[in-house]
């Protein structure tokens, strides 16, 4: 049994935290959620490595730190290559994973990298890029985000053709992050499957970056997969009910926001660009009455297994998968502190009575095949090729 996880947010993490420095991997990196022996340990096969940049700055400069992030990916490949290796197609992944190597391919998160350029999407494509997120946190011109009151009424004539233009490159269209309405536009317009690359069930936990169940409900009709996280907040009605009552005292406390979205260029005498400024609420005094006489619930292993169980009853065993969202979130379920712990979840999906060709479906078979129905419905295909 081997995961194909659907997002992985080590290289945002290492450009913010760790000077974009690759090394140092090989061994256990306390910190990170990943790191190779974990991710051995974890049976991960193959990974989607999401170049996440925030997406509250200008959309050109998100363009360069994508592409630095693109760089520090390749730049991770080339310093593990007994273990790390590039994939494009489905084809890549499974003889990259039976070489007994972990299979590396790239997915954007957020269309505001592509600073409405079918151009930049085009070239993002050439670098190996298999998914766009078509949104972030923020709106785009041209598509809504779950993180605020549509504006766009889910996608834009413009952003209708980035979708065609997505699929006929053959880059999957990746809708978890955006509004409810933007899922059933591109669902509308799109002929290959999509993905939602990190994403629970709407009606479990009611968190807007969940799916409903009348998105759910259309993924048989296109193939897609939904690919559950391990974001606390997202798995956990519990977590999720604190979180929100933990903001509403900071906020009636007055105190300043949490973390504040970089990107920007370098400034004079500054190498790289700043990392984002992040305050730990724990450390406010103000704020540690209210956590000590709160303290937060812990999302479990059962949690995510309950999403896991939603979306294949409404939406198919064909349709689920898993992405994790390490390294991209601070708060994971216990059982599944770090990229080891896929196990524990499928010996909890085995304890439901999850028999070993289902648990290989949700693992690595349903993304595998629409990574194939993708690239088969290309028309120009512009990954590279190892020819």
């Amino acid at each position: 049994m081997w995961i194909f996880d659907g997002h992985n947010d080590l290289p945002m993490r290492l450009r913010e935290a760790h000077g974009s420095s690759v090394t140092g991997l090989g061994s256990a990196r306390p910190g990170l959620h990943t790191d190779l022996p974990r991710l051995r340990a974890g049976g991960v096969g193959a990974q989607f490595w999401s170049v996440y940049v925030p997406s509250g700055g200008p959309e050109p400069e998100a363009v360069t730190h994508t592409m630095e992030q693109i760089d520090l990916v390749y730049r991770l490949l080339a310093e593990y290559p007994d273990v790390l290796e590039a994939a494009y197609t489905a084809g890549d992944v499974e003889r990259i994973v039976g070489a007994g190597r972990i299979a590396s391919l790239i997915g954007i998160e957020g269309g505001h990298c592509l600073a409405r350029s079918p151009g930049v999407l085009r070239s993002f494509a050439r670098l190996g890029v298999r998914y766009v997120t078509l949104t972030h946190n923020h709106h785009t011109a041209w598509a809504d985000s779950a993180a605020a009151e549509p504006v766009a009424g889910g996608l834009t004539a413009e952003g209708l053709a980035m979708v065609r233009e997505m699929q006929r490159l053959g880059v999957l269209v990746d809708l978890s992050h955006v509004a409810t309405g933007t899922m059933h536009a591109a669902l509308d317009e799109v002929a290959a499957p999509v993905i939602f690359s990190h994403s629970g069930a709407r009606a479990v936990t009611g968190h807007p970056r969940n799916v409903p169940d009348d998105v759910l409900e259309r993924m048989p009709a296109n193939g897609g997969v939904v690919q559950v996280p391990f974001v606390a907040y997202f798995v956990s009605s519990a977590v999720l009910d604190w979180q929100r009552a933990a903001e509403a005292e900071w906020a009636r406390l007055g105190l300043p926001p949490v973390a504040q979205d970089w990107p920007r260029a370098p400034r004079a005498g500054e190498s790289d660009p700043p990392v984002a400024r992040v305050t730990d609420p724990a450390a406010e005094p103000a704020f540690q009455p209210w956590l000590a006489a709160n303290p937060r619930p812990e999302a479990t292993v059962a949690d995510v297994a309950d999403h896991v169980e939603h979306v294949r009853a409404v939406a198919g065993i064909d349709h689920v998968g898993l992405g994790g969202d390490f390294d991209g979130t601070p708060v994971v379920p216990a059982g599944l502190a770090d990229v080891s712990g896929y196990p524990n979840l499928l010996a909890e999906l085995a304890g439901r009575g999850w028999p070993e060709n289902d648990l290989r479906r949700l693992g690595h078979g349903n993304v595998l095949r629409v990574l194939r129905e993708t690239e088969q419905h290309a028309a120009t295909p512009l990954w590279p090729s190892r020819a």
